[in-house]
């Protein structure tokens, strides 16, 4: 490795959801199968699902699940600056994994950012310094030329650490040679020097009658292309962002299983505005015979099993949305005849009596559901934890992400919720993850809704994560060239790569 310090790589993107994250965690898998010593890294996370490290740390989702990948224990020094967005114009900016403050996007990329460059290289260095390698896992676009001088995420990683970058670019969505030239020939020389080359992601045929294309982009800009992945189904990843997509009728991926019982489970997840942390429903995706939709009507919940309020980064939003949409009567309707509901975090706030929040929305009191006797006052300070406990006779793992402060007036305790009848509500993300939970809440989920559902006794969470980590490293140790990929970590990008017009303006 270069220099004493251990070798890098970035994995840049053409656009964002090209593909960055699953692409890191594969290259991580990979190479800890073969007995290096790995880390991912991103210095700038803009995410809704994030996750709670064991020192008390809130970082991305995306980078927990690559630290996953590459077996060891996520921390700070990976993800060292998450942006939680609260609206079109608003982030709330979480450095070493503790909130620091408010920042419209203009105060952030006019000044914030470029002084968290210093921290962001640190955290890089330190990490070099312990582990063989750091893949590095870039943020939307390198040639997003209007943000390149405050960049800390993409090229300006790449250029204070010697870094050499991989582009990757989703084929499925069409235009793939246009952007990997494009976002070449947009850089500056000193940028260009350090791209390598590309990695095409999703492809679905044929792969000898693209290398006619491949051939011709090498021409174009003396640029190799490392591998072409394919389409890999079911993967069911943690996505990094909920909000640039519609969830709308979505169906998470499930594992492709009849169910156990003669009946299936279907479950609905209302797609609240500034959802976070949805990736708590791909451990009720992953049973056999359940049935997972995100969905925003109310005559979407008339056939489900069970409804799911999912966290989210505005309570008070999300109230005043499923009132707006119908959804607050018919999760009362249900309450009332005895249907299950689930709320988690923000979800569990809404299903409260009341809100007292000047913190988050700075609403004020605000009536909630009151479908649970529970009072929720907002704090200044971020709750973020990481409990053990039981329910329903089983043992629970979970963590907290909240600023809510929830006073239980009633009910059975539930988690550190509480539950009514078939309305369950607790603050802790992850516990359907807890095997022996999950299928004891199933299985009074499918007694009140009256469904012959039963759970798969041998389902294991943990067990399927672990399988499509693998089949992620499998993708790149197959289909990728692993020889020039790892020379290119423990080296650097090569010399003389050509220069391609125009450049950076």
């Amino acid at each position: 490795m270069r220099g004493g310090k251990g070798g890098g790589l970035l994995v840049a993107g053409t656009t964002s959801d090209a593909g960055k994250s699953v692409v890191t965690a594969g290259i991580c898998r990979w190479l800890v199968r073969k007995g290096l010593k790995v880390a991912p890294f991103k210095g700038q996370n803009m995410s809704l699902n994030s996750f709670v490290t064991r020192e008390g740390a809130e970082i991305g989702r995306a980078q927990a699940m690559q630290a996953q990948a590459a077996r060891v224990e996520p921390t700070a020094l990976m993800n060292p600056v998450l942006l939680k967005p609260g609206g079109d114009r608003s982030s709330q900016v979480v450095l070493m994994g503790k909130p620091v403050g408010e920042l419209s996007a203009k105060g952030y990329h006019g000044g914030r950012q470029k002084e968290l460059f210093e921290p962001v290289m640190a955290c890089l260095e330190e990490l070099r310094s312990t582990y063989d390698a750091v893949i590095c896992e870039g943020a939307g676009s390198p040639a997003e030329i209007n943000l390149r001088r405050t960049d800390i995420v993409n090229m300006g990683v790449a250029r204070a650490a010697k870094l050499p970058v991989v582009v990757v670019g989703d084929i499925d969505r069409g235009g793939v040679f246009a952007q990997f030239f494009g976002t070449t020939a947009l850089l500056s020389p000193e940028d260009q020097s350090l791209v390598a080359g590309y990695l095409v992601n999703k492809f679905r045929g044929d792969v000898s009658l693209l290398e006619p294309g491949l051939d011709m982009l090498y021409g174009l800009t003396g640029r190799r292309t490392f591998g072409v992945l394919p389409y890999a189904h079911g993967l069911g990843i943690d996505e990094e962002d909920g909000l640039r997509v519609s969830l709308r009728g979505t169906v998470r991926e499930s594992v492709v299983a009849p169910p156990v019982g003669a009946d299936v489970l279907r479950v609905a997840v209302c797609a609240v505005p500034l959802m976070s942390n949805f990736t708590d429903v791909d451990a009720l995706a992953a049973e056999p015979g359940v049935v997972v939709r995100f969905v925003d009507r109310p005559e979407e919940l008339v056939d489900a099993d069970l409804v799911v309020v999912p966290g989210t980064r505005g309570t008070v939003k999300a109230l005043a949305w499923l009132r707006e949409r119908g959804l607050a009567d018919a999760l009362a309707r249900r309450a009332a005849e005895g249907r299950p509901v689930l709320g988690i975090c923000g979800g569990f706030q809404t299903l409260g009596e009341r809100i007292e929040d000047e913190v988050e929305s700075k609403a004020g009191v605000v009536d909630g559901l009151g479908l649970l006797p529970v009072r929720v006052r907002f704090g200044v300070e971020k709750t973020l934890a990481r409990p053990v406990g039981e329910a329903l006779g089983e043992r629970v793992e979970g963590y907290e992400i909240h600023h809510g402060v929830a006073d239980v007036r009633g009910g059975e305790p539930f988690l550190d919720g509480c539950r009514v009848g078939a309305v369950w509500g607790t603050h802790w993300h992850g516990s359907l993850e807890s095997d022996g939970f999950r299928r004891a809440f199933l299985r009074e989920v499918a007694a009140a809704a009256g469904r012959r559902f039963v759970p798969a006794p041998d389902t294991s969470f943990g067990a399927l994560r672990e399988e499509q980590l693998d089949r992620l490293g499998d993708l790149i140790e197959e289909h990728a060239d692993t020889d020039a990929l790892l020379r290119l970590i423990e080296e650097g990008a090569p010399a003389g790569l050509p220069f391609v017009p125009p450049g950076a303006p």
